[in-house]
């Protein structure tokens, strides 16, 4: 009976969650000695296994002699940016009158000493574990902390009476003390007096503490957790949520109170965020007496409430992508299970109990936005039968389409006159229009004589901008559906004052498709989709055969301020193809003259959409489209397979100088004060767990965003660059290619029809002959024979016999050129799709 006592872990075990799994603190008495205070820790991590519904013990760790455990918690160690647990331990000498302290970090499965101290007395329960890592106390009304960058105790110089410890989520000084001045202390700060008053553990700075709570609740409250918090102005804009001694809890925003909730139960002790998903979050209050209530934070009312509840955590325990909160229960049986009677739910489907009949969950009525999300769904349900009904519709007219077509067709074979219905019987709709009137044989003929309907892109709007160090031409087109363009880009022709011949500039050209306007009959109502399949005639134009395009060019600005103005002509090159399936002789290249821009040094064409991205007119579109144009662009590749990547948004959006573009809002606009030069950024999330991050920027902005990015992401995610975006090199390293492969085939084509050795001795031969006297006959014959060489030897000069293995030669040296250029090809077509 003593070896099992002495060899069984405390009834009371501290826990914490860490990456989905519990790390279950336990102290049992040493061997060799009798000593209370003298035990050894034990670290045991269980992992929850989804098929049999329990928890499983995947490794125990000795820590080796030490104290007892007075608290643990996972925290963020900024020297590593690595978030690990931490265990604060207690140590009492044999005379009982110095504590010796020591907090420790589990790493790669070793506890490591982090903090070593000793002091006078006995810390009590009201100590806290920050990022750092960093300890907190108050001991005789004093504060007192301590870090491994501080290496030992430091005291507060303020004196402060009901103390409340916090840590702010985004800014530089995260953790902060919040309390009521001691107003017999001689520290002077006249504008403060008789408001709460603040104060920066790490930067030592103090601030106005009512701009996050109020000074009432100073003296109520428990226990504190700060949602968000930015720095505007010098002025702190905070959304705070607090659980006081009054059976409270208390939301504020920027120091003033916007709701509160009644808790059932009273002195609460930690107040934790459980983010559901797509359901909402909650707010997870628990008690020392062992009550535990949820709380939605859309409405503010308590969804469920448990009593005997040893210890609550939250953490994605089933590997999903959201949180869930798992309830230990008090009454743990000596079965060697250290986590036995649970619950595992998050309130919105997910639920794994092992607990009695009693503690059933007791769940508050669903709120109102479960009910509107259900009208949402069976809208969503109904409108996908309305698809599914159509595409039916449709695939039935098309099986008597071709059931009607076989029927002709055998009796074209059997030479029997076709019978045919007319579309309208079967619900079909001709390929053109044909009025009553066009049925005569003459209007037949007119209609023969009549042309095509031009299908030349429409120019609506032609502008420029100088975006940093170039300068962007673009023009914004209207197409016509039926005909498809392909190799649309944009050349641009300068004309100086003092040449007037034009030169050509290089250039790189970008396409993006534009969401066609409305009709321009407000007044009448939407026909429905189902009501009408014709199409619209080609010469009846309207939004559902046209759509619009931007076509950007940017080039170098810097050779065109080399004058005083330049007058530049803007050509659009496009290719038309007259069929979905186009041989080489059926595409048609076109140009098509967009007009004239003119770009004098003094001009200012500075864009305003950087000043006031919630501008949506014409211009503001035009300033987007130019500054996609001028940047460059890198796409990036995220994996974060342990955390979701759901809030990466919003830290996107709590940069400094971060606003949302207005006309395109799947980008956002950050603007630094440090750099001139702005930066777009583009999140796609492809799933809880990937995505990709697109930037346009400066080389340098990009680096130093992913760098920032780096250190908001958790350590088991990985980033990496996806090919065929690398910027503007592409296009010079493909012109560079096509150069040199000109070069190399006017190289080869030369030395192939110009033979040096056979030209020299043509050429003796010539000289040495005498010319003929052509009056008589023998010199007449010779003409004749000279002249026939003469034609035998241009043939030669234009079909010469080559040596096999000098064309051989030529032909590899040719090809590796043409390898170079293809593949500089691929690359500058792989970053204009992906731009």
């Amino acid at each position: 009976m003593e070896r099992r006592l002495q060899e069984a872990v405390c009834r009371k075990p501290l826990r914490l969650s860490h990456r989905g799994n519990i790390i279950v603190f336990g102290c049992k008495q040493a061997s060799d000695t009798n000593e209370g205070d003298v035990s050894e820790l034990l670290l045991s991590c269980l992992s929850f296994q989804r098929e049999i519904s329990k928890f499983v013990k995947s490794a125990v760790i000795s820590g080796g002699n030490s104290g007892r455990v007075v608290k643990c918690k996972c925290v963020t160690n900024v020297q590593t940016r690595v978030t690990s647990p931490c265990v604060f331990l207690m140590k009492k000498s044999e005379a009982g009158e110095i504590f010796q302290y020591s907090l420790l970090t589990l790493s790669t499965n070793q506890l490591e000493p982090c903090v070593e101290f000793k002091l006078s007395y006995e810390i009590k329960d009201d100590v806290s574990i920050f990022h750092g890592p960093t300890v907190m106390w108050s001991h005789a009304g004093t504060v007192f902390c301590t870090s491994p960058r501080a290496g030992e105790v430091r005291q507060v110089p303020v004196q402060l009476s009901h103390c409340v410890f916090g840590e702010l989520p985004f800014l530089n000084d995260k953790l902060f003390i919040l309390g009521l001045q001691n107003m017999s202390e001689s520290f002077s700060i006249n504008q403060l007096t008789g408001k709460t008053l603040g104060y920066f553990v790490e930067s030592g700075n103090v601030f106005d503490g009512s701009m996050i709570m109020p000074h009432p609740y100073i003296c109520i409250t428990q226990c504190i957790l700060v949602l968000s918090c930015d720095k505007e102005e010098n002025m702190l804009k905070s959304a705070v949520v607090a659980a006081t001694s009054n059976k409270q809890l208390v939301y504020f925003e920027n120091g003033t109170v916007k709701d509160t909730c009644q808790l059932p139960f009273e002195e609460p002790e930690n107040v934790q965020v459980l983010n559901t998903g797509r359901n909402g979050c909650l707010f997870v209050v628990s008690s020392h007496q062992g009550h535990v209530c949820a709380v939605w934070r859309e409405t503010f009312q308590i969804a469920s409430q448990w009593s005997e509840v040893s210890s609550v955590h939250v953490d994605d325990f089933m590997g999903c992508g959201t949180d869930q909160m798992l309830l230990i229960f008090k009454d743990q049986s000596i079965s060697g299970q250290l986590v036995e009677n649970f619950l595992l739910t998050d309130l919105c489907g997910i639920r794994h109990a092992n607990c009695p009949e009693n503690r059933a969950l007791r769940t508050s009525p669903p709120p109102e936005n479960y009910f509107l999300t259900l009208q949402a769904l069976e809208s969503r349900l109904q409108s996908g039968l309305t698809v599914l009904q159509e595409l039916q519709r449709e695939k039935r007219v098309k099986e008597r389409v071709l059931q009607q077509s076989l029927q002709a067709l055998a009796g074209v074979v059997s030479e029997r006159e076709p019978v045919v219905t007319s579309p309208e019987q079967e619900g079909l709709a001709a390929l053109w229009d044909c009025d009553d009137e066009s049925k005569d044989e003459g209007s037949d003929d007119k209609k023969q004589d009549m042309p095509p309907v031009s299908s030349k892109p429409q120019v609506d709007k032609l502008w420029h901008r100088i975006a940093e160090e170039r300068m962007v031409v673009g023009v914004i087109l209207t197409t016509d559906s039926s005909v498809p363009m392909a190799d649309v880009s944009l050349s641009i022709l300068t004309e100086t004052d003092q040449c007037s011949a034009p030169a050509v500039i290089q250039t790189q050209s970008q396409i993006l498709w534009l969401p066609t306007p409305c009709s321009s009959s407000p007044s009448s109502a939407p026909e429905p989709a189902a009501k009408r399949s014709r199409r619209h005639s080609a010469s009846r134009p309207s939004d559902l055969d046209t759509r619009r395009l931007a076509v950007t060019a940017s080039t170098t600005l810097t050779p065109l301020l080399n004058s005083g103005c330049v007058n530049c002509r803007v050509l659009l090159h496009y290719v038309q193809k007259r069929d979905a399936f186009p041989l080489v002789g059926n595409q048609t290249q076109a140009v098509l003259q967009c007009g004239r821009v003119s770009l004098r040094i003094h001009n200012k064409l500075q864009t305003r959409l950087l000043k006031n991205p919630e501008l949506k007119t014409d211009e503001a579109l035009e300033d987007f489209l130019s500054l996609m144009a001028a940047l460059d662009r890198w796409v990036f590749h995220i994996d974060s397979p342990e955390y979701s990547l759901g809030a990466l948004e919003g830290w996107i959006q709590k940069r400094e100088g971060c606003k949302r573009i207005e006309v395109h809002p799947q980008y956002l606009l950050i603007k630094s004060t440090e750099t001139s030069a702005p930066m777009l950024l583009h999140w796609h999330q492809k799933n809880p767990f990937q995505g990709e991050m697109s930037v346009h920027s400066t080389q340098l902005q990009m680096l130093q965003f992913l760098d920032s990015l780096l250190a908001h992401l958790p350590t088991s995610s990985s980033i990496w660059p996806i090919k065929g975006t690398t910027g503007q090199e592409a296009a010079q390293m493909f012109s560079l290619a096509l150069e040199k492969e000109v070069a190399k085939l006017r190289e080869c084509v030369s030395s192939l029809l110009c033979d040096e050795e056979k030209e020299e001795e043509e050429r003796k031969s010539f000289g040495k002959e005498e010319s003929p006297d052509p009056g008589c006959a023998q010199g007449l014959q010779k003409v004749r024979e000279m002249w026939q060489r003469d034609v035998e030897r241009s043939k030669m000069r234009l079909s010469p016999l080559v040596d096999v293995g000098r064309y051989r030669s030529q032909t590899q040296s040719m090809f590796k050129v043409q390898l170079d250029a293809d593949l500089a090809a691929l690359l500058d077509t792989q970053r204009t799709l992906f731009r």
